[in-house]
């Protein structure tokens, strides 16, 4: 009789690849589903729910992703200090201007586990606003991912 038991990945089995992603002309909510999706590693056939068993991800060009319709406009972020009034706003276009690797950043973190296990997952991501990245030695694949 054939053993029909599952396969869980180990930590040590587990086969990690870098993928570069270009963000330039995306959609937000698109682009981070995707690179969730390859930071989890739910694109490979060993996917384990409480496993790291994902790939690392090089995003360039962060600064040229886009949003549908008018949420340019009226999207806002949040966070709050902790203090007494300390709820601080800022709109997606100042938070592009300052720091367009975070928008990104927190886009992705909120696809992922909310445990230890989503916070290592997002150590995997890096993030660069331009087209250049120091990941050169890693020799990322380059994949296309549907608009």
């Amino acid at each position: 009789m054939i053993s029909k038991s599952t396969h869980y990945a180990k930590q040590g089995e587990v086969a990690r690849n870098w993928v570069l992603i270009d963000a330039e002309g995306k959609v937000l909510g698109r682009l981070a589903t995707q690179i969730a999706m390859i930071l989890r590693g739910k694109n490979k056939p060993q996917f384990t729910p409480n496993s790291d068993c994902g790939d690392f991800v090089i995003v360039i060009n962060a600064d040229k992703v886009q949003l549908t319709g008018n949420k340019a406009d009226h999207k806002t972020y949040y966070r709050h200090s902790g203090y007494n009034g300390g709820l601080k706003a800022e709109s997606f276009r100042t938070a592009m201007e300052r720091h367009p690797e975070e928008v990104i950043r927190r886009a992705v973190r909120g696809m992922l586990p909310k445990t230890t296990l989503g916070r290592a997952q997002l150590g995997k991501l890096k993030i660069y606003a331009g087209s250049e990245h120091p990941h050169a030695a890693q020799n990322p694949t380059k994949i296309e991912l549907e608009a």
